[in-house]
C-alpha cells in the first residue's frame, strides 16, 4: 500500500506522518502542486561545493522534507556518519572499516575532513603510494620509463572488472575535455583501453589494433585470483610475448594487486606495482592506483584535483547540517520515492555526453551496495532497499526510452544532470543540452492533460471527433519525480564532487534500511558455481544442466 513500506529504522508515530504526506502528495494533481515555482524552489533547493540539487520537481513540500529529516534524526545518521569516518568497523560482516575517503585525501592530507588513529593509518599509506603513483605516472609520460624497443608508450591497456573497469571507464569518458588538452613531454596524447568480460572478444579485437612495442598493460585484480581479469592478463601476455619476446613482459606489464608471488610469477616488474587494501570495496576504488590509467592519460595535477574534489565532498557529507547537507538529501528523497511512494527503479539521465557511461557505474554503486535482503543483523526486511538503477545521456534517452517515462505504466524516479557550460567549449551546444533537459524536467512534473491534448488537436484544424479520439493518446499524465543535479561544467573537480556525493547518498540510505552496504555476497555465489562449472564445459553436462549438453554439441 502507498506509503506503507517504511523501515523498522521510522519511529511509529512518524511513520503515520510520512504515510500521511504520501498519500496527500501522491494523490496532488500535477498543476496544483507544482504550482508555485518560485516558493518551491526557496524551500526544496539546495546548493553547496559547486552543485545544486533541485527537487521542486519531486511529490514533496516543506512539511514532508522536515519528516524525511525527522527519519535521518531517529536513526542517528550523524553519530553513524562519524562512525563512518572515524574508522569504525562499519562493514560488521567482513569486520573492516570502510575508509575509502582517506584515498581522497593523500593529495592534500591537510584538508583531510577528520582525524582519527585509523584514518591517520590509512591516510599515510595512502600518501606514500600516491608518491609512487606520481612518479611513475611522470616516469611514462616523460618518456624516461619506455617500452623494451626503447620507444615510448602511446596506449594504455587496462584489464579489470567491476569496480576495477567501471570506475576507470566513466572517468576516462568524463574527463576527455582534460585530456584532449594534455600531452605528454613528447607531444604525444597517451590513449587508454579497457576490456573486462571474460569471453576475450573485446581485448582479441583491440590487440589487432595496437602495437605491442608501445603498449602498456596495467592489471587490476587486488588478489591476482579474479578469473575475467586472469584471462585477459594471460591473453595479453601471450600476444606481447609473441611480438617481443619472454624479456619484454617486466618493462609492458604493472598491476594493482596485494599478492606479490603471483606477480612474480606473472613477471610484472617490482617497480610497477601498486596496492590496495581491505579497507577500499572494489566499487569505491577508483580514487586509488585502480585509477591509474586514467591518471596516466589526463596527467597527475588533472587527476588529483579529481581526488580534491571528492575530498571536498567528503567535508561537506562530515561537517553540513542535515537540512543543507546534499548527500544526506539526495538519499533522503530516494528513499521517500522508493518507500513512501514505492517507486522501484531510478533513472539517471545525464545532459553531458562525457557522462555517458556514469549510470553503469552507478549500477555497481547503488546495487551492489544496498541490493540487500536483510537487516545488519541478519533479519530479513519487508521494506524496499535499493531500486534498480539505469539511465543514458538524456539526449539519446529521449529518442530511446522517455516515451516510458512518460507515458508508461513502469515507474520511475528521475535524475537529471544538467552542467550551464558544455566542457567541449561549444555554447549553442550548451544552450541546447540545458534546453532539452530543463524541457523534459517540465513535461515529466506537469505532464498534458486531455483538456490541452483536445485543445492542441482543435487549434490544428483536427475535428471535434478526430480530436477527441486522439486526444487520449497525447495525454502525458506528469508528476513523474524528478531531482535536477545540476553543476557549472564538467571538470576534474566537478567530477570528484559527482562521484563522492552520489557515494555518500549510498551510505545515507544503507543507515535509512538498516543495510551494510559495504559488502556484496551476492556476487560470489555465481563465481564459485563457475568455478565448480567450467571442467563440464565441452565435456560432460550434468543432468540438471541440460542446456549445457546442448551448448557442448555445438562447440
Amino acid at each position: 500500500m502507498l506509503g506503507m513500506n517504511f523501515p523498522s529504522t521510522v519511529p511509529a508515530d512518524l511513520a503515520t506522518r510520512l504515510a500521511a504526506h504520501a498519500a496527500r502528495l501522491g494523490a496532488a494533481a500535477p498543476a496544483e502542486l507544482f504550482a508555485d515555482a518560485t516558493g518551491r524552489f526557496a524551500a526544496l533547493a539546495v546548493e553547496g561545493e559547486g552543485l545544486l540539487l533541485d527537487f521542486t520537481r519531486q511529490r514533496l513540500d516543506a512539511a514532508a522534507l522536515a519528516d524525511l529529516l525527522a527519519w535521518a534524526e531517529a536513526c542517528a545518521l550523524p553519530a553513524r556518519v562519524e562512525a563512518l569516518f572515524a574508522g569504525e568497523p562499519v562493514n560488521h560482516t567482513e569486520d573492516r572499516a570502510a575508509l575509502h575517503m582517506a584515498l581522497r585525501g593523500a593529495a592534500s592530507p591537510a584538508a583531510s575532513p577528520v582525524a582519527s588513529p585509523a584514518w591517520a593509518q590509512a591516510q599515510a599509506a595512502v600518501v606514500a603510494e600516491r608518491a609512487k603513483l606520481r612518479a611513475f605516472v611522470a616516469a611514462v609520460r616523460s618518456g624516461r620509463r619506455r617500452g623494451y624497443s626503447g620507444q615510448p608508450f602511446t596506449d594504455v591497456v587496462n584489464l579489470g572488472i567491476g569496480g576495477s573497469d567501471l570506475g576507470p571507464v566513466m572517468a576516462y569518458e568524463a574527463l576527455g575535455g582534460v585530456r584532449e588538452a594534455v600531452e605528454d613531454a613528447t607531444g604525444r596524447r597517451l590513449r587508454a583501453h579497457f576490456a573486462s568480460n571474460v569471453d576475450g572478444t573485446r581485448l582479441t579485437s583491440l590487440l589487432r589494433e595496437l602495437d605491442p612495442a608501445t603498449t602498456l598493460v596495467l592489471l587490476c585484480s587486488k588478489t591476482f585470483t579474479t578469473m575475467e581479469t586472469l584471462s585477459n592478463a594471460r591473453l595479453a601476455r601471450t600476444w606481447l610475448v609473441q611480438g617481443l619476446g619472454e624479456a619484454a613482459v617486466p618493462q609492458h606489464f604493472a598491476a594493482v594487486s596485494t599478492h606479490a608471488a603471483a606477480m612474480d610469477a606473472f613477471g610484472v616488474g617490482a617497480d610497477a606495482r601498486f596496492t590496495m587494501w581491505d579497507w577500499v570495496g572494489g566499487r569505491y576504488s577508483l580514487w586509488s592506483a585502480i585509477g591509474l590509467s586514467v591518471e596516466l592519460c589526463v596527467d597527475t595535477p588533472a587527476w588529483e584535483q579529481f581526488l580534491a574534489g571528492g575530498q571536498a565532498m567528503d567535508a561537506h557529507f562530515r561537517r553540513t547540517p542535515l537540512a543543507q547537507n546534499l548527500p544526506v538529501l539526495l538519499g533522503l528523497v530516494g528513499a521517500w520515492n522508493r518507500n513512501a511512494l514505492d517507486i522501484p527503479a531510478l533513472a539517471v539521465l545525464p545532459y553531458e555526453d562525457r557522462l555517458q557511461r556514469f549510470a553503469a557505474y552507478l549500477q555497481q554503486l547503488e546495487m551492489e551496495s544496498n541490493g540487500k535482503r536483510v537487516q545488519r543483523d541478519g533479519t530479513a526486511v519487508s521494506w524496499g532497499t535499493c531500486p534498480v538503477v539505469w539511465g543514458e545521456p538524456g539526449n539519446n534517452a529521449q529518442h530511446s526510452f522517455f516515451q516510458l517515462l512518460h507515458q508508461g505504466n513502469a515507474p520511475s524516479a528521475l535524475e537529471v544532470l544538467v552542467p550551464a557550460r558544455s566542457s567541449a567549449g561549444l555554447p549553442p551546444a550548451a544552450d541546447a543540452a540545458v534546453a532539452n533537459a530543463l524541457a523534459q524536467v517540465e513535461a515529466f512534473a506537469r505532464g498534458w492533460t486531455l483538456a490541452q491534448a483536445e485543445a492542441e488537436l482543435l487549434a490544428r484544424g483536427r475535428s471535434a471527433a478526430d480530436a477527441a479520439a486522439l486526444a487520449p493518446h497525447k495525454v502525458h499524465p506528469g508528476g513523474r519525480p524528478t531531482t535536477v543535479v545540476a553543476f557549472a561544467q564538467l571538470d576534474a573537480p566537478t567530477l570528484g564532487k559527482l562521484v563522492a556525493l552520489y557515494e555518500h547518498k549510498v551510505y545515507v540510505q544503507s543507515v535509512l534500511w538498516n543495510l551494510n552496504p559495504f559488502d556484496q555476497w551476492g556476487v560470489e555465489l555465481g563465481k564459485k558455481l563457475a568455478e565448480a562449472l567450467l571442467p563440464a564445459v565441452g565435456g560432460v553436462a550434468p543432468p540438471q544442466l541440460p542446456v549445457l549438453g546442448w551448448l557442448n554439441a555445438r562447440r
